[in-house]
């Protein structure tokens, strides 16, 4: 969610401390050699701070108390003040140069899914997406997704997308650490899954906050995070400060692949290390994406009682696959989407035995 924003006074002009103290010897009548002589500073000093080459130190502003009838603090906190607008005008001149940076981000899409605030000025546009990744400028930005990179699996998947997966990664994270987990336990956690297998029979509104929940309770922050455009990605896994982090975009709308998914990104929680991060996408096939698929069918159906079941079924009529889905306790729609996989039924028929799941209009975080 976009932070508030704070009203801010930003001058776009500099006022130099010099300038200040020189109207202050006006109004006093007081000359650059009296100032010199009541304080015991060097004529030379005193006219390098006026035009501005020289700074107001903490000792000259404890001269100037007395003189001129302002405490230290005063000079100081004009010093201070200087420095840091001289510092952010160039700041501004610096990001306003790399405003087209803005283009290659779906701005409009976080800003409609409330992940930045909308602004008609691209500079504070500029500011909120680095506010959001968290990073001082454009070039961190490649500093950080390059240093991911090492972790990321098939990388040249996300070279035509990358902005937008970092940003889709990013958002990701900031939910998941504001989800309090227990130290990661990989036994209360398989424990967990368990009975996260019979809420897939459950509706958005009792499942989410039960698995969210449970898996927090093992040391695993789960959240969803709508998918950007032209991504592809439908989930991922990693560790975040020590917790197992899985990501999911409901990219695929029905309930057989939304829970495969879920079941998988668990399977690389507990079979894969904390170093890598796994980004799912359509087409992606090595060893450890086949672990993880293997672990997710057979926690959902288990083996044995799914051939038992093939061989009672006459490969035409629903009735047994609800029957069958009831027996072991997890959602019909699972049962024919497996089917579908496995090529033993037509992916036209069985459908309306699954339910499929869309983000809610009123919250981007809320699925329904």
């Amino acid at each position: 969610m976009a932070k508030a924003q704070i009203n801010e006074y930003l001058p776009d002009y500099l006022t130099s401390p010099g300038e200040v103290l020189e109207d202050y010897l006006d109004a006093y009548g007081m000359t650059q050699a009296e100032l010199a002589l009541r304080t015991g500073l060097s004529k030379k000093t005193i006219n390098e701070i006026i035009k501005g080459k020289s700074p107001i130190t903490p000792e000259t502003a404890l001269k100037f108390e007395r003189p001129l009838g302002r405490p230290a603090h005063f000079w100081n906190n004009l010093e201070r003040q200087y420095q840091e607008d001289k510092v952010r005008l160039a700041e501004k001149e610096r990001l306003e140069s790399h405003l087209d940076w803005l283009n290659r981000f779906p701005v409009k899409d976080m800003i409609r899914l409330g992940w930045i605030l909308e602004s008609k000025d691209k500079l504070k546009l500029l500011e909120a997406l680095l506010n959001f990744f968290g990073i001082a400028s454009p070039e961190q930005w490649k500093d950080v997704w390059l240093q991911h990179q090492v972790a990321y699996r098939q990388t040249n998947r996300f070279e035509a997308h990358a902005e937008a997966i970092s940003a889709w990664l990013r958002q990701g994270e900031t939910q998941a650490r504001e989800i309090d987990c227990q130290p990661f336990d990989s036994k209360k956690f398989r424990a967990a899954l368990n009975n996260i297998r019979g809420l897939t029979r459950q509706a958005p509104e009792v499942f989410i906050p039960a698995l969210v929940g449970l898996c927090a309770s093992s040391g695993v922050a789960v959240v969803f995070v709508p998918e950007l455009p032209k991504t592809g990605v439908f989930g991922a896994t990693r560790w975040i400060s020590g917790k197992g982090v899985i990501q999911l975009s409901l990219y695929y709308k029905s309930n057989d692949l939304f829970w495969f998914t879920f079941f998988h990104e668990a399977g690389h929680i507990l079979k894969h290390g904390h170093k890598d991060i796994f980004i799912e996408y359509d087409g992606l096939i090595d060893e450890q994406e086949k672990e993880a698929d293997a672990y997710a069918r057979d926690k959902l159906i288990p083996p044995q009682q799914l051939r038992k079941f093939l061989e009672r079924w006459d490969y035409r009529t629903h009735a047994p696959i609800e029957k069958f889905a009831d027996q072991i306790g997890i959602a019909r729609g699972i049962v024919v989407g497996r089917l579908q996989h496995d090529n033993l039924m037509p992916h036209t028929h069985g459908n309306k035995l699954k339910v499929f799941f869309r983000w809610s209009d009123e919250t981007p975080k809320k699925i329904q």
